[in-house]
């Protein structure tokens, strides 16, 4: 019996059940396959971040670092990272990288506080103005606020006369994790009674980022370095040491201490006492203002340099980032050839054109004339000095200042922290460092956009419709036929 045979016979109550029946079946099968659909996004949702989210980011913005797993992982108390954020008013890059934190350790807990809620809640933490989406790390009775301008930093930048942006919120969350967990941090003692500038507010930060302790430390009060000091640092002095001071920091040194310099030329001269202090492994230092005859090798002012960067710990990450840190207002030093290779490693040095002007602070004239000496110099340098000792020198006293920090775009700080780093040995949290947000756009024609938006707008939707059409009626008049 042919099928449209079979079919005349069915009666109308028949094909109604039959319908009824079909009907029913896809609606359960429908059914069926929301539920699992449902079920599926509610396990799904129960994963932990860092099996949902994938980071494709230039940047690797939404992504952990192996130095944070370990710094987490090492956790034996429990952490509580409160996000101060009023409703709606999330940060999506900040709230997926507080869920990786809460999926990373059963000892990490994210907790929201909305001020409208708890209005006096911040205040036990920070007297500053706290905006949406800071953050407080806590720990037993420890405790660090992370402002919204410590986790999205600004820098100008000279060169272009704009600002660029860039994101330290792994950074700072695994710093205040590291510094709330731990009781003995690093001790950094910096030197004073000559006259030293204070730090600049950026390179203090940073120390402070890094869980650095800082304590002053007077020579000529003290008959040895304290013994809890892992780094001892002197920063732009004005005035000499004395003899007493420079044979205690020799000793320090030579007994396993770690000395930090950054000193240039003063008015008065050579700052003879502190030098001779280098002058002990072969390094010789002349009076006057290095300044440089190659074009490359100075920014803005001749005596701004752009030193050539050396291979070592400190430096390699700059020179794989092709940064360009400048040494204004530096003292040449010579590294002689009994030292070069053995305990005195150039860190940057000044090309062959580059002389150092025996007038100093009084120089007329960027030529050279007669009394001054020739380069190359070295204006940073490392020093062995036997026992685990060593001494990191800068021959710049005013590298750090805002301005030229500025100029440099931060690699100045930068190498500076990469010094104190390699002195006081850096931890895995001192390692993560923020993440650039100057993104490159792809510029297209007019022509091209138009041409895109007609065929996105336009011909693609229509094309499918078309072919939706298409099927359907292919199918209506298989059916009809078959019928």
């Amino acid at each position: 019996m042919k099928l449209p045979d079979f079919l005349s016979h069915i009666k109308p109550a028949d094909k109604n059940r039959l319908a009824f029946q079909g009907g029913s079946y896809s609606l359960m099968v429908t059914a069926i396959v929301l539920a699992i659909l449902i079920l599926v996004n509610i396990l799904a949702s129960a994963l932990p971040a860092s099996l949902t989210r994938y980071d494709i980011s230039a940047s690797k913005l939404y992504s952990i670092t192996s130095n944070t797993k370990v710094v987490v992982n090492a956790l034996e108390e429990d952490v509580t990272i409160y996000w101060i954020v009023q409703s709606g008013e999330e940060d999506d890059v900040i709230e997926t990288l507080l869920n990786k934190y809460d999926s990373l350790s059963d000892h990490i807990s994210v907790v929201k506080r909305n001020p409208d809620v708890y209005p006096t809640f911040a205040e036990q933490y920070t007297s500053e103005t706290v905006q949406n989406n800071s953050l407080v790390v806590e720990c037993g009775d420890r405790s660090r606020y992370i402002g919204y301008d410590d986790i999205y930093i600004q820098e100008a930048d000279l060169y272009s006369y704009s600002y660029s942006t860039s994101f330290d919120g792994e950074g700072a969350i695994t710093s205040a994790i590291d510094y709330v967990t731990t009781e003995d941090l690093p001790q950094l003692y910096v030197v004073e009674g000559h006259g030293e500038q204070e730090l600049p507010a950026t390179f203090s930060d940073q120390i402070e980022k890094e869980n650095i302790e800082i304590n002053t430390l007077s020579l000529l009060t003290v008959d040895e370095i304290p013994e809890e000091a892992d780094c001892v640092m002197i920063y732009e002095p004005s005035s000499d040491i004395s003899q007493e001071e420079a044979e205690l920091l020799s000793n320090y040194t030579k007994n396993g201490g770690r000395l930090l310099v950054m000193a240039g030329p003063t008015e008065d001269g050579v700052l003879e006492n502190l030098y001779s202090l280098l002058a002990e492994y072969g390094v010789e230092t002349y009076d006057g203002i290095v300044v440089e005859g190659d074009r490359e090798h100075y920014t803005v002012q001749p005596y701004i340099l752009l030193p050539d960067m050396q291979s070592s710990d400190i430096t390699d990450s700059l020179i794989e980032e092709n940064y360009y840190p400048n040494m204004p207002i530096s003292q040449a030093m010579f590294v002689g050839p009994e030292s070069d290779g053995v305990s005195v490693t150039e860190l940057l040095t000044t090309s062959d054109a580059s002389f150092s002007k025996a007038a100093g602070y009084d120089l007329d004239t960027y030529e050279k004339e007669e009394g001054d000496v020739d380069g190359p110099f070295a204006v940073a340098l490392s020093v062995d000095c036997g026992n685990e000792g060593q001494i990191v020198w800068f021959s710049s006293a005013s590298f750090l200042d805002d301005m030229y920090n500025a100029l440099s775009s931060g690699s100045n700080a930068d190498l500076a922290m990469n010094a104190l780093a390699s002195l006081i040995g850096e931890s895995e949290a001192m390692a993560i460092r923020s993440k650039s947000l100057n993104y490159n756009y792809l510029s297209i024609s007019d022509s091209t956009a138009a041409l895109l938006k007609t065929l996105m707008i336009g011909v693609f939707p229509l094309a499918y419709l078309g072919g939706g059409i298409y099927v359907i009626m292919k199918r209506r008049r298989k059916q009809h036929e078959t019928v």
